[in-house]
């Protein structure tokens, strides 16, 4: 990666956070984890290298318990753990409730 491009990488502060807490999306921490890395064409070992500093509070605490077991992993690996430890019947029910309300918002307009 050449020191121009390195340039255009986002700082720390401006890279979207995730602690798992509140009203939390994993899915848009993925989709923007992917768009930066696409955008900038970054190497996944890059974002993963910073996943120490994104991730917050039960997620940082979830993300090292899963460091220390199995080691550095791709992006890919990552996301397949993100999805399979918060996409649980909790937060669909959360997103299929928050959706109806749009559309019933919608048909009000």
């Amino acid at each position: 990666m050449g020191k121009a491009l390195l340039k255009e990488v986002p700082k720390l502060k401006e890279w979207l956070h995730f602690s798992c807490e509140g009203e939390y999306d994993h899915m848009e921490f993925i989709k923007g984890i992917d768009m930066i890395r696409k955008d900038l064409e970054l190497p996944e070992r890059l974002v993963t290298a910073i996943f120490n500093t994104l991730f917050a509070r039960s997620a940082h605490r979830w993300y090292i318990k899963l460091r220390q077991a199995h080691g550095h992993q791709s992006w890919t690996w990552w996301k397949t753990q993100i999805i399979n430890k918060w996409s649980n019947d909790a937060w669909r029910f959360q997103m299929e409730t928050a959706f109806e309300s749009c559309i019933l918002t919608c048909q009000n307009l």
